[in-house]
C-alpha cells in the first residue's frame, strides 16, 4: 500500500509545515513559497530539511510545485476561515439571555 504522500495526497505533517509557515509570514502562492524554501534551508521545521520534508511529502521540485500551491491555498483559505470567527466571535459581544433579570 502507498503512503499518502507517494499517492501525492497531503499528508498531517505536510500541512502543519505549511501552517508553521504562514504563521510565521501570513502570505499567499507564491511568497508563501519562499517562505516555505527559507524555513526549509534553515531547518526551522523541527529540525527538518528538504529532504525530510520531501519525506513527508512537501517537495519543492518543479514537478511538486502545483501540488505544493494547491496544499497552500487549502491550509490559507482554513486559517484565513478561522481568524474570520474568531474575530467574529470577539466582535459578537454578549449574547442576551430571556427572561434574565438586567443589570440596570
Amino acid at each position: 500500500m502507498l503512503s499518502a504522500s507517494a499517492a501525492g495526497l497531503p499528508t498531517p505533517e505536510a500541512e502543519a509545515f505549511v501552517r508553521f509557515c504562514y504563521q510565521r509570514r501570513r502570505v499567499g502562492w507564491p511568497e508563501l513559497y519562499d517562505e516555505m524554501c527559507a524555513v526549509a534551508t534553515r531547518g526551522l521545521y523541527r529540525g527538518m530539511g528538504t529532504e525530510a520534508l520531501a519525506d513527508i511529502g512537501v517537495g519543492f521540485s518543479l514537478f511538486e510545485t502545483p501540488r505544493l500551491a494547491q496544499l497552500v491555498a487549502q491550509v490559507v483559505a482554513e486559517e484565513q476561515a478561522a481568524r474570520r470567527a474568531a474575530k467574529a466571535a470577539v466582535t459578537v459581544g454578549p449574547v442576551a439571555v430571556p427572561g434574565a433579570a438586567s443589570a440596570a
